[in-house]
């Protein structure tokens, strides 16, 4: 083996050593973050939304998490975690706004604080969900700015991601509205439920009628045919 080649592979395996060690900084970085997880971004659907505690304070157990909901959310339902107890702050909407019930609203949910019972130590992690309807406006980025205080000091992870720009030392949790989607309920009525519906639908879907159906049909009738012309020999007999 040449001594140029094993160079040329001595410096493969240091860009790679290098180029995996920045990468593996990269998601251990990003994992520190307190993030959000949602099962859906489609405009106008109702949402999960999971906040992840990975670590403390520098070390220091996580006392209380306070996560700001956005303006153009108005309504926010925390869902229970036994291990931490849970309060949500409101604030005046002025003016107030009218609901698609006709209902008027007069208040919204500003925040959620959830405040541990027992300290959650800077190795271990835990999960917060929040329940809410997503604004019917797609495009748009919504930002949740998580205030995490500790028994010694707080992390504000409030930072706003510039677009094109390098990610913040703290970043805001945040997600990005996509298109409405069509609901299973209205997928739902469009199904037929009587005979003469489908085989309207069938008709209307093919143009000139569904050809399995067709088949069938003729199928039947040569049936009848057949049978019809054995009962009659069997009467002559």
């Amino acid at each position: 083996m040449s001594k140029s080649f094993l160079r040329a592979c001595t410096r493969t395996a240091v860009v790679t050593v290098g180029v995996t060690a920045l990468s593996l900084a990269g998601a251990l970085a990003a994992s520190a973050h307190v993030t959000v997880s949602v099962d859906t971004t489609a405009a106008g659907s109702y949402a999960l939304l999971t906040f992840g505690v990975p670590h403390g304070c520098d070390g220091s157990a996580t006392t209380e998490i306070a996560i700001k909901v956005p303006d153009q959310v108005r309504t926010v339902t925390p869902t229970v975690n036994p291990n931490w107890d849970v309060r949500t702050v409101t604030e005046a909407l002025n003016p107030p706004v009218t609901d698609s019930d006709g209902d008027q609203i007069t208040e919204r949910v500003d925040q959620v604080v959830y405040t541990a019972k027992t300290p959650l130590p800077a190795d271990l992690r835990d999960a917060l969900v929040l329940s809410m309807q997503i604004p019917d406006v797609s495009g748009q980025t919504l930002q949740f700015p998580v205030v995490q205080s500790c028994e010694v000091g707080e992390t504000a992870w409030i930072e706003q991601q510039q677009a094109g720009g390098p990610e913040p030392a703290h970043p805001a949790p945040s997600i990005v509205v996509t298109a409405a989607t069509a609901s299973a309920a209205s997928a739902a009525s469009a199904v037929p439920t009587s005979t003469a519906a489908v085989a309207s639908t069938a008709t209307t879907e093919s143009g000139s009628g569904n050809p399995l159906a067709i088949a069938g049909l003729v199928a039947g009738l040569l049936g009848l045919v057949v049978g019809g012309i054995a009962l009659a020999r069997s009467r002559r007999t």
